[in-house]
């Protein structure tokens, strides 16, 4: 108790001193204060918010973020101790939504939390493998009409130059009939 009361006599002993105020109107202090909404906001997300709303970009990017600032905090001189512990919850924070998220969308969350979802998705994924048969089939059709149009080209040209020539020769003996009576 007698060390408590001495610890308690030397804080407000500080707090009256220039230190203090110098402290408290500095960077030092307002930084962290001001940083103090990021732990705050991912500890009232692990609280209220569910699951299927947490990014699975954005929070480990923060809890990377506040690990760097964490390190960078330690090495400042003077440390920062509230700049430090603010990282630090943060960094604990984000970690926890990583991880709410992941058992979310990956270790059966979401299917347990909303069971409808589950048939919903195989019909989609169903209804999906159908319009890609549907477009695969078409595709298919497409080219062999193509392949058939592509195949009797060669015997419908040959069949037109054939009659082409047919058409050429009567008219050359009707050109050399008409020539003979007129003769």
């Amino acid at each position: 108790m007698a060390a408590a009361s001495g610890t308690f006599n030397r804080f407000t002993h500080w707090l009256k001193s220039p230190d203090a105020r110098k402290y408290f109107f500095s960077t030092h202090f307002w930084g962290p204060v001001a940083n103090w909404g990021l732990p705050l906001a991912a500890i009232a997300d692990v609280i209220n918010k569910d699951e299927e709303v947490i990014s699975g970009v954005m929070s480990p990017t923060l809890a990377i973020y506040s690990g760097i600032f964490m390190r960078f905090a330690w090495q400042v001189k003077p440390r920062n101790y509230l700049l430090f512990a603010c990282h630090m919850t943060n960094s604990a924070a984000q970690s926890v939504q990583c991880i709410r998220w992941f058992n979310y969308w990956y270790m059966g969350g979401r299917e347990k939390k909303h069971p409808e979802l589950v048939a919903s998705d195989a019909a989609s994924a169903a209804a999906k493998k159908v319009e890609q048969a549907s477009k695969d089939l078409q595709e298919a059709a497409i080219g062999q009409a193509i392949a058939i149009e592509n195949a009797s080209k060669p015997a419908a040209q040959a069949n037109f130059e054939k009659a082409q020539k047919v058409v050429e020769e009567l008219v050359k003996k009707e050109e050399s009939k008409n020539s003979k009576d007129g003769k």
